[in-house]
């Protein structure tokens, strides 16, 4: 059984940092794109960040650009978003997801792609 669980989120105030991480079971993550997703209420997932071959592809959202950096412990088969200058518009639930074959540069963050997803942690900015 493939399971994705989150970890790290909270409440902080502008400025701050947040660390995410997603522990992946059941799958070798290093197989996978592995991607932070975000959803706040009535509005559609938006691709954070995403990672594939411990490295070799990091993309990220325009929004979070030089703010945020994934990174992946192969060894841990974990994901981590380390989230820096956090903003009250970076408010939201994130996921973390993992994907097969298929995806590229042109296609990461399209939720539909990804097969696993996990439960979500939220993250809460005060301003």
């Amino acid at each position: 059984q493939v399971q994705l669980m989150e970890s790290g989120g909270g409440s902080v105030q502008a400025g701050g940092s947040l660390r995410l991480s997603c522990t992946a079971s059941g799958i070798t993550a290093g197989d996978y794109w592995m991607t932070w997703f975000r959803q706040t209420p009535g509005k559609e997932r938006e691709g954070v960040a995403a990672e594939y071959g411990g490295g070799i592809v990091e993309l990220y959202a325009d929004s979070v650009k030089g703010r945020f950096t994934i990174s992946r412990d192969m060894a841990k088969n974990t994901l981590y978003l380390e989230m820096n200058s956090l903003k009250s518009e970076d408010t939201a639930m994130y996921y973390c997801a993992a994907s097969g074959r298929g995806m590229s540069r042109d296609t990461w963050s399209d939720a539909a792609r990804y097969i696993y997803w996990g439960q979500g942690t939220q993250v809460t900015i005060s301003s």
